[in-house]
């Protein structure tokens, strides 16, 4: 069983609090869960303990104040921008599946009208 013993030293530098300090590893530990990879090596298989490792490694930027509110901001333009293009292109893609529909149909109404016109002889003829 993974357990890291407390107390935990943290720079007062970076951190100004423990309550910082698990803010920063939930957001790592997020990341981690939906396929980031962890940027040091570890024995640890544990989300949490993976991220608290990353977090307290320095390899991770940590955001605070204005720098945070910015980042948060940048994200959610981004995240904005691919939703859309989604849209776009699931619109783009009804258009193109309309026509589809449509020759499909044709195809079928001409192909029904075509074989409507076979009598039973024709479909079960003697041989």
């Amino acid at each position: 069983m993974e357990v890291i013993s407390l107390p935990i030293e943290i720079d007062k530098e970076k951190f100004d609090g423990y309550f910082r300090l698990v803010l920063a590893t939930v957001k790592r530990a997020k990341d981690i869960a939906q396929g980031a990879q962890p940027v040091i090596e570890s024995k640890a298989h544990k989300v949490t303990i993976l991220a608290l490792e990353d977090v307290l490694s320095d390899k991770v930027q940590i955001l605070t104040g204005d720098a945070a509110v910015k980042a948060e901001e940048e994200a959610a333009k981004f995240v904005h921008k691919n939703i859309m293009d989604e849209a776009r292109q699931k619109e783009e893609m009804s258009e193109d599946l309309t026509e589809l529909e449509k020759d499909l149909k044709v195809f079928m109404s001409e192909r029904g009208e075509r074989d409507s016109k076979k009598t039973i002889e024709d479909i079960f003829g003697e041989e």
